[in-house]
């Protein structure tokens, strides 16, 4: 295989394996600007999966798994949303809940409904844009030859940094993290404002965890995810809560995770283990350098009417 074709099969690789975290991220960092901590992006995400997977099975509709994900995820959103403003929960505990009950329910549902049996997604779900690419070398052919849904995935990722950064609800979401008693004076509800940014985040990261299911791999099993909830969270302050920054981390993850297969048809000899544990250890070390710059809302995990913890870069 010659090196342009590795290059390009790596690419191609890394865009579509960043989809389901970068969606989950940008949900993530629209939350967390209105001042909404959710540790259980990791639940939401199985059970998105999950839904999803069954309503594109039970349908044989495609779109249709994807829209349920979007709606169970908003609901999930909803209610944490709800249970973290008016009902002034502890948001660290709220999450950790969630993930633990999105993880045990997921697995619950998939053996009550399919038992042992593993099935698998066949509805057309892996068609490439192909033939559309050749005239630009690897780039060309990684870029435009992927599976439609990673469009809209991205589509989906400016539209949210438009409407966080362009909009009037976006300039309120903003405010309700950085100083919530300003946009209350100003006559706009914080409450409001945060259980609508937590619906909004809800929302992408169940469309994360539907499109890991029915686009990237084609089935479900309990425990799908594999953390990638909390890589979500990672990524979304290392993109310093910036939906286009947050989508970029994601695609350099999704880069660095394909490094042992790039490897190996390279004839590198390099230990699996070292390649495997190359992309967590970048995010890792990337927080130790950047951490204490970023700037993350003054009131995030604070509900609303608590005195604001100052966040500072340090000196």
């Amino acid at each position: 295989m010659n090196p342009e074709s590795v290059l390009t099969a790596l690419l191609a690789a890394a865009i579509l394996s960043s989809m389901p975290l970068m969606l989950a991220a940008v949900g993530e960092s629209i939350g967390q600007q209105a001042g909404v901590l959710n540790l259980g992006v990791e639940g939401t995400m199985l059970l998105g999966a999950f839904v999803a997977f069954r309503v594109a099975i039970g349908q044989g509709n495609l779109p249709a798994g994807l829209f349920a994900g979007v709606v169970i995820g908003a609901a999930i959103g909803l209610v944490f949303g709800v249970l973290a403003t008016s009902a002034r929960a502890d948001q660290v505990v709220l999450g950790l809940g969630l993930t633990l009950a999105g993880a045990g329910l997921s697995g619950f549902l998939f053996r009550e409904v399919y038992g042992s049996t593993q099935p698998l997604l066949d509805i057309g779900m892996s068609r490439p844009l192909s033939g559309l690419g050749g005239a630009v070398p690897i780039l060309g052919s990684a870029v435009l030859g992927q599976r439609w849904f990673v469009y809209v995935a991205w589509l989906l990722v400016a539209a949210g940094h438009l409407a966080l950064h362009r909009s009037g609800w976006g300039l309120k979401v903003r405010a309700a993290g950085a100083a919530p008693f300003a946009l209350e004076a100003a006559g706009a509800s914080v409450t409001r404002t945060r259980i609508g940014a937590s619906t909004v985040a809800g929302a992408f990261a169940g469309l994360g965890g539907a499109s890991l299911a029915l686009v990237e791999l084609g089935f479900f099993t309990p425990g799908l995810t594999s953390g990638a909830g909390f890589l979500a969270i990672a990524l979304a302050m290392l993109g310093r809560l910036s939906p286009l920054r947050v989508a970029s981390a994601s695609l350099l993850f999704g880069m660095l995770t394909g490094l042992d297969t790039g490897l190996q048809i390279a004839g590198v000899n390099v230990q699996p283990e070292i390649t495997r544990m190359a992309p967590y250890l970048g995010i890792v070390i990337a927080l130790v350098l950047i951490g204490r710059r970023v700037r993350l809302p003054a009131a995030l995990g604070l509900p609303y009417g608590s005195p604001p913890t100052r966040r500072s870069p340090g000196p």
